[in-house]
């Protein structure tokens, strides 16, 4: 509703009409100018928004639906395969094999290979090549060692490595103090066909109680 009519009884009440008029069309032309102000920011504001993103293009239904994605499952692990290659490495190394039916043996304990010459020996035992890793089987059990063994020997190959260090011990804590481990560890590089030879650690590399190995070359 509209405001009432105003009605003037006087002189005096016409000029209080005119100034109540002139406050009502003062107010509304405030009224109009912040209402024209208000549309002008916004539009100045979509113009920039507009500006800012650049040409937009709306997405069709089908674009919008939500595509479901099927992780890929997790490799499977290669236990099998795993154990397939600890039963090839336990076949490949017999503790029944008899070293001397394949190795050269020498009067100082030296094992080569058919066709590695008595010279490899001996430049071993002389350390013509340095050694470059070492595995200490102390402690292990029988099939611990062996297998600790293969993977040695696997990853100096692997490696580029020459010269390793096989660490048996003396025996000094085997029953009879005979140094059961050593023999194994002799038998198991023979049927090595990375190993062309192997002799006794001179006594200040571990006499007895360890093995110089020359491996072939990767």
């Amino acid at each position: 509703m509209g405001a009432p009519p105003l009605k003037a009884k006087s002189f005096q009440d016409l000029q209080d009409l005119r100034a109540q008029l002139a406050q009502q069309q003062a107010r509304a032309a405030r009224q109009a100018a912040d209402h024209a102000a208000r549309q002008l920011a916004e539009w100045q504001q979509r113009q920039l928004f507009a500006r800012a993103v650049g040409p937009v293009r709306a997405l069709d239904a089908a674009a919008t639906q939500r595509v479901r994605l099927t992780p890929e499952p997790a490799p499977p692990l290669p236990r099998q395969r795993q154990r397939d290659e600890q039963a090839v490495l336990r076949e490949a190394i017999s503790d029944a094999f008899d070293a001397g039916t394949l190795l050269e043996v020498d009067a100082e304990h030296g094992f080569r290979q058919p066709g590695i010459g008595a010279d490899v020996t001996v430049r071993l035992r002389r350390g013509h090549w340095a050694v470059q890793r070492e595995i200490d089987l102390h402690g292990l059990r029988r099939e611990e060692a062996r297998e600790a063994l293969g993977a040695f020997l696997r990853e100096a190959t692997r490696a580029g490595i020459r010269c390793v260090r096989v660490v048996h011990g003396k025996g000094r804590g085997s029953p009879g103090r005979e140094p059961v481990l050593k023999a194994l560890v002799q038998r198991w590089l023979a049927q090595r066909r990375e190993v062309l030879a192997f002799v006794q650690a001179k006594p200040l590399e571990g006499g007895a109680g360890a093995l110089l190995a020359l491996l072939a070359a990767g």
